[in-house]
């Protein structure tokens, strides 16, 4: 079993930034990947940005260039520094969990997830 907690949203304005944080507990060693969703109202939930153990990372080309992801192994966090805030990128958020070892190639989502945190942009 894996918990995820999510902190750091907020309302922003565009062009602004925030930096998310996942504090992971539980079966830390079996956590082969870890990443951000994002849901929209009346949108599906959609791969913000992913990272493996190993370090591979993934992005939806919508955020390429302004977003990054990082993991700290020590604190057993990952965060998602978000720059050059849009609109569009205002949704929930949430820290995904994969435990499965199929998780390291990033294709799929993790069967883990956060409680998820509000990220509004807007002026």
């Amino acid at each position: 079993q894996v918990q995820l907690v999510e902190s750091g949203g907020g309302l922003v304005q565009p062009g602004g930034s925030l930096r998310l944080s996942c504090a992971a507990s539980g079966s830390i060693a079996s956590m082969y990947a870890m990443g951000w969703y994002r849901q929209a109202p009346g949108k599906q939930r959609e791969l913000v940005a992913a990272i493996n153990r190993f370090g591979s990372t993934k992005y939806a080309d919508s955020v390429k260039g302004r977003f990054a992801i990082s993991r700290d192994s020590a604190k057993n966090t990952v965060n998602l520094q978000m720059n050059s805030l849009k609109p569009e990128d205002t949704a929930v958020y949430y820290c995904n969990c994969n435990t499965r070892a199929s998780g390291l190639l990033l294709t799929e989502a993790g069967n883990y997830w956060g409680q998820g945190t509000q990220v509004t942009v807007s002026s």
